[in-house]
């Protein structure tokens, strides 16, 4: 009876010993993933493709930095108004789409070192003989931009510039903007670097983008927890590898048509 009592405690044991191998395993392939939050109606950095699949240029990357890493990573929707408290509650462990670093963020959350500045620049129709080399050059010239983004900010801000202009227009986006700068509407048209380049991309004989920054220049970057130390710099790392080998710059002149990144 002892004999078949011990072996019945060592099936248990074994048994309990697997399941608990078992649990360790899921945690641990559990902890593999990183799950990246984003705004999905940002294009080209995250957005909803035809097929309904979150793509664009910060995906290709979040994805490639995990597969270096050897993680899953999971594409989750937040209202990005909420993104702090999304991340800080655990919810999602990084975000990865076109954040800007400022100093107020820089209390709340842990960044990656700047990929890309976030700059307001000048496009024009292609074939077109308009030299604009700097603000001044927007004197006379009939200017459009997105209503309520950065770009009519500044122009609000520096009335001296806006009072120069023969006439500043605004659209509810940069595609009607784009199609009135290609139709001869307007002169240019002043407005994310971004968004304009990703437009070229898909248009190359329409417009052309002109080196002539307007305004102040941000910095892209990722964000984790404050004490999300190390998995900050497990991503880093990675980035860091890509960025060495080209991979970085491949993957914007996809979506850019050139290398924008820092």
């Amino acid at each position: 009876m002892k004999k078949i009592f011990a072996l019945c405690m060592m099936l248990v044991l074994a048994v309990t010993a697997f399941a608990g191998c078992g649990g360790d395993t899921a945690k641990k392939d559990e902890a593999k993933k990183i799950v990246v939050g984003l705004d999905d109606n940002f294009p080209p950095m995250g957005f909803k493709d035809e097929k309904n699949e979150i793509v664009g240029f910060d995906i290709d990357l979040a994805k490639e930095a995990a597969k270096r890493l050897g993680r899953e990573v999971e594409f989750k929707a937040i209202d990005w108004n909420s993104k702090e408290a999304e991340l800080k509650s655990g919810r999602v462990d990084v975000l990865w789409n076109g954040l800007d670093i400022t100093e107020q963020r820089k209390e709340n959350m842990l960044f990656s070192e700047p990929y890309m500045d976030n700059r307001q620049i000048v496009f024009v129709a292609k074939g077109k003989n308009v030299a604009i080399a700097s603000e001044a050059d927007l004197a006379g010239k009939i200017v459009g931009t997105q209503s309520g983004g950065t770009t009519e900010e500044y122009f609000t801000k520096n009335t001296a510039l806006k009072d120069s202009m023969k006439e500043v227009k605004y659209y509810p986006d940069y595609i009607t903007a784009f199609m009135d700068l290609e139709n001869g509407r307007i002169d240019a048209v002043v407005g994310d670097e971004i968004i304009g380049r990703y437009y070229i991309s898909k248009h190359p004989d329409e417009i052309t983008a002109v080196e002539t920054v307007i305004g102040e220049v941000s910095q892209f970057g990722f964000a984790f927890r404050k004490d999300d130390q190390a998995l900050r710099d497990e991503v880093q790392k990675v980035f860091d590898e890509m960025k060495a080998d080209g991979t970085v710059a491949k993957i914007s002149e996809k979506w850019f048509a050139k290398d924008i990144t820092k």
